[in-house]
């Protein structure tokens, strides 16, 4: 039913989340799907919560999205930014469905969409790894050289230099994949070879990289979610995403009758990120800084994107007193000093 029928009626609203690939215990449709615990947790009754996987991009996309909604899907999730054209048409079609969209960059009164601040995340386990490196020596694998990735890697680099002025520059091996286990343990062997003695893996769909770094013995950081279980005595830090809490959120605005086709940029703050997994190798001073970093991002007086911040090409990126805005963030197109690589026109 419509979601206006669902109120009316006082019966729960329908709910589906759709993720594109298989649902493994760790990464990114593991986090698109655990949003259904908290909607569960919050709304109980409320909800009927049905998730679809393995959902490609395209034809069998837009099939499965006609499905849901003809069946009285009230709220639509989507987890993949190629969904987007999709979704939109469909909310076009539909205008009393709700669509929530993760990663768009276009909004109707029916359709929102969301990021989360995963930057935040990734300079607090820039500090880890800083404290945690021997040689010196970091190692990035990375799976695309977008706006977003940009700023979680260049935010890893400033916070592991904030705690580290000895750190050799870091080294990035770009997989232009979003999964690709073969080439995700190649790329953390390749740089472990170089001397990386902590490899973080960054947006790759799979924990390849993080089980090669438990078996070199060197430490392994993640995105997204906690990998511990991947590598029990290496793992060092994870960005731990909740994409359930805005997920309720929407929902909320739903029931009350003040959705609105917006974007959300969550972080910290809002409790959609935070930090997980951090090794106990860390002494408990170092974990306590890490921690009360986190803080400092929750209340507002600390944000990884205030300048002076140089480029790698040795130009300056972030003018002295300057804090990027959402906007800014979300496009960032440079690489800070420290990193050993760079961006092609």
């Amino acid at each position: 039913m419509s979601w206006s029928g669902a109120l009316l009626a006082q019966e729960p609203l329908d709910v589906a989340i759709v993720a594109p690939n298989a649902i493994g215990d760790v990464g990114w449709d593991h986090e698109i799907v655990r949003g259904k615990e908290v909607l569960e947790e919050r709304f109980g009754d409320k909800l009927n919560v049905t998730v679809v996987d393995s959902v490609g991009e395209g034809p069998n996309a837009t099939r499965a999205m006609n499905r849901l909604v003809a069946n009285g899907t009230d709220i639509l999730i989507l987890g993949s930014f190629g969904y987007l054209s999709d979704g939109l048409a469909l909310a076009k079609r539909s205008p009393d469905l709700k669509v929530l969209h993760i990663g768009g960059y276009q909004n109707l009164p029916n359709f929102a969409t969301f990021t989360v601040r995963h930057y935040q995340a990734s300079y607090l386990c820039g500090m880890a790894a800083g404290y945690a490196t021997k040689n010196q020596q970091l190692g990035v694998v990375a799976a695309f050289p977008l706006p977003e990735v940009l700023g979680i890697l260049n935010a890893y680099v400033l916070g592991a230099q904030s705690v580290n002025p000895d750190l050799k520059p870091v080294k990035v091996v770009w997989l232009n994949a979003w999964y690709d286990p073969p080439r995700d343990r190649s790329s953390a062997e390749s740089l472990i070879s170089q001397g990386a003695d902590v490899v973080y893996s960054l947006f790759p769909g799979t924990p390849s990289a993080v089980a090669t770094a438990e078996e070199k013995g060197v430490y392994a950081v993640t995105t997204l979610s906690d990998n511990s279980a991947h590598a029990p005595t290496k793992h060092l830090c994870a960005g731990q995403a909740n994409f359930g809490v805005v997920y309720a959120d929407v929902v909320q605005s739903v029931i009350d009758g003040t959705f609105e086709g917006k974007d959300t940029f969550a972080g910290v703050a809002e409790g959609a990120m935070e930090v997980a997994g951090l090794s106990k190798d860390l002494t408990e001073e170092q974990r306590a800084a890490i921690l009360a970093k986190q803080d400092a991002m929750r209340d507002g007086s600390f944000d990884p994107f205030t300048g002076p911040v140089m480029n790698n090409d040795g130009s300056e990126a972030i003018a002295f007193g300057k804090t990027l805005d959402s906007t800014e963030i979300k496009s960032m197109d440079f690489l800070v000093q420290g990193i050993d690589t760079r961006l092609q026109n």
